[in-house]
């Protein structure tokens, strides 16, 4: 049995870090169990767990997930879809806020754009492949600002160095001085499923597992949507 008093540690990106925070205290509440999230850059998470690194819990996009199952460095039948999110467009507050209501309108505002900012994690891969599809890629090239891992693209749109900036809506929600124009429309859009398992060098596999139940549980649908995000079911 895990003692009640050792937290269960997780490690995640830092798109998961707001409502893996809230369900951790909801957890807490619930099952008198501390829960302790430390948020990185997803790339540096995921090379923390190849490493043998000691965490109960992994919460990585869904492809890392599967790489690491395959590698074994999470139990494979733990894996648990925690949530669903897409990319969001924002602006420093008060900015103009372009039209963004087709991936052509989309194209049209970043081609604008003094400076455009993307992140290292999965909607950054996106965008490179979007701008890379829509034919601007070299265009925008010295435009384009790359937040370094673990800085989100909002920080670097309030500080005033990017202009027009994408991300996943969690991690633009509640950022001073950023406003969000919305997501992007349907025809660019990517979403993409957070999954949660449990990690190989686990010290309570069987508490995790009870977490991670908690975490994907209907009952804390709430919580996702705080943060912009869907269900992963």
């Amino acid at each position: 049995m895990h003692d009640t008093a050792a937290p269960i540690t997780v490690i995640s990106s830092m798109a998961t870090r707001q409502v893996l925070n809230d369900l951790a205290d909801v957890y807490m509440q619930h099952a008198g169990q501390r829960v302790t999230v430390e948020s990185v850059g997803g790339v540096a998470a995921a090379r923390r767990i190849e490493d043998n690194e000691v965490f109960d819990v992994v919460v990585l996009a869904s492809d890392v997930i599967a790489r690491l199952a395959e590698a074994g460095r999470v139990d494979a039948t733990s894996r648990v879809g925690i949530a669903r999110s897409g990319i969001a467009v924002a602006v420093a507050a008060g900015a103009a806020r372009p039209s963004i209501d087709s991936g052509a309108a989309v194209r049209e505002a970043v081609l604008a754009a003094r400076s455009i900012g993307y992140s290292t994690g999965p909607s950054g891969a996106h965008l490179v492949r979007l701008f890379e599809g829509w034919g601007i890629a070299d265009a925008i090239a010295s435009r384009i600002v790359q937040a370094p891992p673990g800085v989100a693209v909002g920080t670097l749109i309030a500080r005033g160095e990017v202009e027009l900036g994408f991300q996943q809506m969690s991690e633009l929600i509640g950022v001073a001085g950023v406003d969000i124009v919305g997501p992007l429309p349907d025809d660019v859009q990517a979403l993409t499923v957070f999954e949660g398992a449990v990690c190989a060098t686990a010290r309570a596999p069987a508490e995790s597992r009870a977490l991670l139940a908690f975490m994907a549980a209907p009952e804390n649908d709430e919580i996702r949507q705080r943060y912009g995000m869907e269900p992963a079911r």
